[in-house]
């Protein structure tokens, strides 16, 4: 099975159903594991890349010039590793590594005016440099698994018998990166951040360092990098560059660097390899993916993503499906399958056109370009080395004439969204029943880790291949009812899509609020998606819907982000 990638397709990748990717953060839980997506027990790591401005990295100014391409300075010959390396313990970076310790509280999704139990984890992280800033340019990287729903984050330095509180500045979740720093000036006392160095070769030797379980102390564990290629990224549910290790990288280490003999940093630990079939197979985040990271939050101040062209694509490695597109024999590229309706390239690009450079890159016909000097990769690489908001120049095969286009690049919007964002759910609650909205993390509550296999079909068709049409689009769902007198023979529904209120489409959650706002007719009507009607006594629902605040301790009928986006005052409202 193929699985095409994010930024070619529009749509995550999941991984295969045969094996599992863990994401390695050690917490002494019991919690759900997010099938596919590696989000829960051991959570795992990935690592840094190089890149420009404000990053302090060293040497191979070829793959850090500003005024380079981004993704040609990794399309060209790569500079050698420096002579002389000494080995990983005569160079002094390891006091730069710290331990993480974070406190998470989940929403409840199926109470989502409320948040679960919390508990605790542990991971790794590491001490960097960036300029001109007020926390005097260092700051500390780690998985933004290990933070995710955090409520708080502290960190411990190895020769330290002290924790420090940390505070979250930005999390990349589709990159697993998360950018923390800490306020307290003794924290930073003596400790020299780590250099990012370049991307590794093949068989270059690594070392693995952060506090996996097994122990208290730090570990460190060394092997070779196996392969270079774009890795579905388990956390963030995307696919970006990747390198493979065959070094242990366990739970806890989630994090944590990954060094060269050279002691620079060419990586961040984050997730691994379960399946029974192979060992020893370990993920890192590589600079290029980190660089991406931190030159985002430095423009922005915050994490904006990495950008899709916004189309599906096929494989064209048929001679016949290229004749048919009137491709010469020279000529190569991919087949534009969809353009989904409300990218950038909705309109620029059209199904049936020929996908043949980008940003003046050949692409194959399998789909891969070319990489440094002996290597190929997807080209679903290019664009992820833009920026939201950057413009790709395409070449495209139209009606066997070859035409130059150019596209705006945005951060995707799916129709169901992977994450949450370190967000609160929305919910709506009308009499007893309780709305929200369709997200794969509601998913993974409702049907368990194995959800892509206990979901109903119709659920996982909008997860896995419908995309938006209308801005503002959701999947509306009636989470369940609770039992009262305005639901009385309603009470076993749950988990269903609604279609229609008083025969009108609903495009999403707060537009279902404002029609019920505005309904005048006596009776409230709910088509779902499997054919059930629900209606309700307009009048009775009014009071059964304060009944059920007061009995639930629901504080308030709408979410926060349902009440701001209507302009009604977001006040802590009590259940009398």
């Amino acid at each position: 099975m193929r699985v095409v990638g994010a930024f070619s397709s529009g749509r995550p990748p999941h991984p295969p159903r045969t094996a599992s990717v863990r994401v390695a953060c050690a917490q002494p839980r019991d919690r759900r594991q997010q099938a596919g997506r590696g989000a829960s027990q051991p959570v795992q790591e990935v690592a840094p890349a190089p890149h420009v401005e404000g990053i302090v990295s060293k040497g191979y100014h070829a793959l850090h010039d500003p005024h380079l391409n981004t993704a040609a300075r990794y399309l060209g010959e790569v500079p050698s590793m420096p002579e002389g390396a000494d080995g990983l313990e005569t160079i002094n970076v390891m006091d730069a590594v710290c331990k993480v310790f974070c406190v998470h509280t989940e929403p409840d999704m199926s109470l989502p005016w409320q948040r679960k139990r919390q508990y605790s984890s542990t991971s790794s992280g590491f001490v960097i440099a960036l300029e001109g800033d007020r926390f005097g340019g260092k700051y500390l990287l780690t998985n933004a698994h290990s933070v995710e729903n955090h409520s708080q984050v502290k960190v411990k330095r190895r020769d330290d018998d002290s924790k420090f509180l940390a505070k979250v500045l930005a999390i990349g979740t589709e990159c697993d990166i998360a950018l923390l720093t800490v306020e307290d000036p003794e924290f930073w006392k003596d400790v020299e951040p780590v250099v990012l160095g370049p991307l590794p070769q093949l068989q270059d030797s690594v070392f693995v360092v952060g506090y996996p379980v097994g122990g208290d102390t730090i570990s460190v564990t060394s092997g070779v990098v196996s392969r270079i290629e774009v890795t579905s990224y388990a956390h963030g549910a995307t696919e970006l560059l990747g390198v493979q290790i065959d070094a242990a990288i366990n739970s806890g280490n989630s994090g944590g660097p990954v060094f060269n003999e050279a002691g620079e940093c060419v990586g961040v630990a984050f997730q691994s390899y379960a399946g029974s079939e192979a060992e020893n197979i370990g993920y890192v985040i590589p600079t290029p993916v980190i660089h991406h990271f931190l030159v985002d939050y430095q423009r922005n101040g915050t994490f904006t993503g990495f950008p899709a062209l916004g189309i599906q694509w096929q494989r064209m490695e048929s001679a016949t499906l290229r004749h048919s597109h009137g491709m010469a024999p020279g000529q190569k590229g991919v087949l534009v399958r969809e353009v989904l309706p409300l990218s950038e390239a909705a309109g620029v690009l059209q199904p049936g056109d020929v996908l043949m450079q980008f940003d003046q890159t050949q692409i194959a016909n399998d789909g891969t370009v070319g990489f440094r000097s002996n290597e190929r990769i997807a080209y679903s690489f290019l664009t992820s080395q833009k920026f939201t908001g950057d413009v790709a120049s395409l070449r495209v095969l139209r009606e066997g004439k070859e035409l130059d286009l150019c596209i705006k690049l945005m951060r995707p919007d799916f129709l169901v969204p992977h994450h949450l964002f370190n967000k609160d759910p929305s919910y709506f609650v009308v009499a007893g029943l309780v709305f929200t909205n369709l997200t794969e993390p509601y998913l993974a509550s409702e049907f368990g880790p194995d959800y892509l296999r206990e979901a109903p079909v119709k659920l996982l068709d909008r997860l896995l291949y419908t995309h938006k049409d209308r801005p503002g689009q959701q999947v509306v769902m009636l989470n369940q009812v609770l039992a009262c007198e305005a639901t009385i023979g309603y009470e076993d529904i749950s988990n269903s899509q609604v279609a229609k209120f008083n025969d009108v489409k609903v495009n999403s959650l707060q537009h279902l609020v404002e029609l019920v706002q505005e309904n005048r007719e006596p009776f409230m009507r709910f088509n779902l998606e499997s054919k059930e009607v629900l209606v309700l006594d307009a009048s009775l629902a009014q009071a059964c819907t304060e009944e059920m605040q007061v009995f639930h301790s629901i504080p308030h009928a709408l979410s926060k982000d349902l009440r701001e986006a209507l302009g009604i005052p977001v006040v802590a409202a009590q259940a009398a």
